[in-house]
């Protein structure tokens, strides 16, 4: 048993300081990345934005959009509702002007400002309810059909991210080379008012982050901040790609890697999502993920599985070996350097996603500043929550998102069960 203990423990120190080692690429990425001068491409953008009721926080994500530091660009809100509460927001915030914009025309915002600003060009567009795929994807499908004429990329973005104002510039920047498949950034959780729940999703949602780097064969897109050129898009057939699917970003990611464009991650278009969870929300939102994964990348989903089950059993055989053995013996001396081991490539890895991440947020550093303590301890309960993850993605497909309960039957088709 000791010999089996051993073995399992040995792997968990070897992929702990393989994990520490990609925190410390990560961080140089970030450093690499941000060193290199702005660039100065800067095609015509049509920014996608598909809402479902209200984000906490809706008006100042919109205000984000239509104050980017970039030239020329519009902004497309899609809903499948115009009873939709988003819409009321969307008007407050911008002016629409029906299907034909006005290119750069000066207008007072009705909401926050009262002082003549610049704005981009803005529509809402309502998409057709969703038959076979989710929502998200038909509003997709739906707005790129209303994109302007002389629009040379697409960025689609979701309502609950906050950009910062040169977020479009960057974001678009590595589609100058013709042979980028897509750009992307991804998200970091910041809670209004810190509570379990929502610096659990918080830590979890980071593990994820630093997924990301400079391997663009291993890239994935994230659909809350991915460009993609125009021709590139109608290249890869992606309209009729989205069609039977629940996840835009998955297909997205599945199109590019299917057609060895490569996937570009921008460490400036990582965006922050302010808002608050509940344990029981955060819960549902990283079962929601996994059961995606599951579909979409099942040899992911069962790396998490077993990685969160090897974590777990020798964390927890380490620890009684320590406390019941009394004998100061060898295996409570391998114990000891186990939880050691592990515990200091694990909070170093935590520190230095966080580290990276700050230099990219600027306007949160007294937020993330608080994360300090919460992202360098709760990484000891966040393979428990991949484990209950796993677990239910392995028990069931179905899933409620945004008020649609979905079954996803394969990546390509997607059941509505029910719907608000």
């Amino acid at each position: 048993m000791i010999f089996v203990f051993n073995v399992f423990a040995a792997l968990l120190v070897w992929l702990s300081l393989k994990s520490f080692r990609s925190g410390l690429a990560y961080l140089k990425f970030f450093e690499d990345e941000l060193a290199k001068p702005p660039s100065e491409f800067t095609p015509f953008v049509s920014v996608i934005v598909p809402c479902r009721g209200l984000d906490d926080g809706l008006e100042q994500n919109l205000i984000a959009l239509i104050e980017q530091d970039y030239p020329d660009y519009e902004v497309i809100f899609v809903v499948d509702d115009p009873a939709d509460p988003a819409v009321e927001v969307i008007k407050a915030e911008t002016r629409l002007v029906g299907s034909v914009p006005l290119w750069k025309q000066d207008f007072p915002r009705l909401g926050a400002h009262s002082l003549p600003v610049v704005f981009p060009p803005t529509r809402l567009v309502v998409a057709p309810k969703a038959h076979g795929c989710s929502q998200k994807v038909e509003n997709l499908r739906e707005a790129v059909l209303h994109v302007a004429d002389l629009s040379r990329v697409f960025v689609f973005v979701d309502s609950d991210a906050r950009p910062s104002k040169d977020w479009l510039r960057h974001l678009v920047a590595p589609l100058e080379d013709e042979n980028v498949g897509a750009a992307t950034g991804y998200r970091w959780y910041i809670a209004k008012n810190p509570t379990f729940g929502s610096e659990m999703r918080s830590v979890w949602n980071a593990s994820i982050a630093s997924a990301l780097g400079s391997n663009t064969r291993s890239n994935f897109c994230w659909g809350g901040s991915t460009a993609i050129r125009r021709d590139v898009f109608d290249a890869v057939g992606m309209r009729e790609k989205w069609r039977g699917t629940l996840s835009d970003d998955f297909a997205v990611t599945r199109a590019m890697n299917a057609a060895g464009r490569p996937i570009v991650f921008v460490p400036q278009a990582v965006t922050a999502s302010i808002e608050d969870s509940s344990l029981l929300q955060t819960i549902e939102f990283t079962n929601r993920q996994m059961k995606i994964t599951r579909v979409y990348a099942t040899p992911l989903w069962l790396m998490s599985f077993i990685g969160s089950v090897l974590f777990i059993a020798v964390m927890l055989a380490a620890f009684l070996i320590v406390i019941l053995d009394r004998t100061n013996s060898l295996p409570v001396w391998i114990g000891l350097s186990v939880l050691f081991l592990v515990t200091f490539f694990s909070v170093g890895k935590a520190w230095l996603r966080l580290r990276a991440v700050r230099l990219v947020l600027t306007d949160y550093k007294a937020k993330l500043k608080h994360q300090f303590w919460l992202q360098t301890t709760l990484w000891l309960l966040s393979p428990v929550l991949f484990l209950i993850n796993c677990i239910a993605a392995a028990l069931s497909k179905r899933m409620t998102w945004r008020g649609i309960t979905y079954e996803l039957k394969s990546p390509t088709e997607t059941v509505i069960i029910r719907g608000e």
